[in-house]
């Protein structure tokens, strides 16, 4: 936008300069020309002058001894001849029989009055050539011609068109300052507000942004503020009831838990289905308040790391190998009793260090495995990998299980999505959701895709430290 802006106003400011300067500049041209027009218009006159009392006294010497002494002074050439176009007086170069000369002669003898000439320029060079009649309108008796040097005149002009444009420089640098001024004045405040947003879409609480520019950005920065306060009060009173009402569920979740275990031996053999029923939604209570308090858990987490005393400080590291390694330890025997196999697969040949704390890590790992254990089915294989790229770790989790369809996958890591297939198992849908929150809060990123030939495969990607 600032530099469509600053197009538009630089542009303008193009224009209005030039509409100033190039009238100055042909007004300049044409009034040195006018100068010089009038001044050669009084030499004729004067030399038209003696040519006419020289023809009636029949003495050319003042005629003759006036235009030499002009040619010596100006250095231009003078020619003034009778009706039968003869010469009567000369200096310079000029003669009769020239092309130029005949036909201002011609127009001369007719009375023809040369007023006008083109405007000269500052690259102007040929001479120009004047004529007058000599005598008077009823009776004209010869003509005077006069060849006028240029160079002064061009000097002149070049001279002040150089000021002229030196002044639509400075005009012109004018505005550029003041067009950066102006669009920096417009647009800082829409850059704040573009920042501000990113922050808020990003999860930063209370982002704000300065008040200033023009008054309309004042206002619309001001109600900005306004809002991201509020929509930070909103998140953080969500997170903390979801945080509180599970934490407060816990303890009748667990007087429920005895009451019933207490109950068991007291129920009838006819009762016992009902009663393994409602064993399993107790587990189910207790796994879902589990996950509740793990998710707010990891939206707080989130939302520390994202607020700006917490970027400033360094990261923590980890070696991603070392906690893949430990992660399939922990789970090895989970796999063996599912029928599953797991086992590390390519891993590059150096250590690697992700910006990424080892105990959240291992917390992502433990979301995707136990899925993968969960659903991969019996005789899977579940293959751990990681890749070291230039800026990236990426660890993936592959099953060659059944997998999920397009339509799941872009759905698996919303909150408490269950696959159709999948519904009446053990889990509660928050295990993505809470893995891919903590992924992404240390700027990376956890995505989905169908593994090959079948199966699932979760991609890992953490920024890389060096190490």
């Amino acid at each position: 936008m600032r530099r469509r802006l600053l197009v538009v106003l630089l542009a303008f400011s193009v224009l209005a300069v030039a509409a100033f300067a190039w009238p100055l500049l042909m007004s300049t041209a044409t009034e040195r020309t006018q100068q010089l027009l009038l001044s050669r218009t009084a030499d004729l006159d004067r030399f038209a002058a003696l040519a006419d009392t020289a023809g009636t006294t029949g003495d050319l010497g003042a005629l003759t001894a006036e235009i030499q002494r002009y040619g010596e002074l100006y250095g231009e050439a003078v020619l003034v001849v009778d009706t039968r176009r003869g010469s009567l007086a000369a200096t310079g170069d000029l003669r009769p029989a020239d092309p130029a000369v005949v036909r201002l002669v011609d127009g001369a003898l007719r009375n023809e009055r040369q007023s006008t000439v083109d405007p000269l320029t500052p690259w102007s060079s040929e001479p120009v050539l004047l004529a007058r009649p000599v005598g008077t309108g009823i009776r004209v008796t010869g003509a005077v011609v006069l060849r006028a040097a240029v160079t002064a005149a061009a000097g002149d002009i070049a001279r002040r068109w150089g000021v002229v444009l030196l002044g639509a420089l400075a005009a012109a640098l004018a505005c550029v300052s003041l067009a950066l001024g102006v669009s920096r004045w417009v647009l800082r405040p829409l850059r704040e507000l573009e920042r501000g947003v990113r922050a808020v879409a990003s999860g930063e609480a209370h982002a704000q942004v300065a008040v200033h520019g023009p008054a309309e950005l004042r206002v619309v920065a001001a109600a900005f503020n306004q809002m991201s306060d509020a929509v930070s009060d909103a998140a953080e009173r969500q997170r903390r009831l979801v945080a509180e009402a599970s934490h407060q569920l816990r303890n009748p979740m667990t007087a429920l838990r005895l009451r019933v275990d207490a109950l068991g031996p007291s129920v009838a053999q006819p009762a016992q289905r009902s009663y393994q029923s409602v064993l399993g939604e107790v587990d189910r209570l207790e796994a879902l308040l589990d996950g509740l308090l793990t998710l707010a858990s990891a939206e707080n987490r989130a939302a520390e790391l994202r607020s700006p005393s917490t970027l400033e400080e360094p990261p923590a590291d980890c070696e991603p190998l070392l906690v893949l390694a430990d992660r399939r330890d922990a789970w090895s025997a989970a796999a063996t009793a599912a029928g599953i196999t797991l086992h590390i697969g390519r891993t590059p040949g150096t250590p690697v260090v992700a910006a990424f704390p080892a105990e959240e890590l291992a917390q992502v790992l433990d979301v995707v495995l136990d899925n993968a254990i969960k659903y991969a089915g019996a005789q899977a294989v579940i293959t751990l990998a990681l890749l070291a790229e230039p800026e990236t770790v990426r660890l993936s989790v592959t099953d060659n299980g059944p997998g999920l369809t397009a339509e799941e996958l872009a759905l698996a890591t919303e909150r408490f999505w269950r696959s159709q297939e999948h519904r009446g198992s053990r889990g509660t849908g928050l295990g993505l959701a809470i893995a891919e929150q903590l992924v992404t809060a240390h700027g990376g990123r956890l995505t989905l895709e169908t593994a090959q030939p079948h199966g699932l495969s979760v991609h890992i990607g953490l920024p890389r430290t060096a190490g």
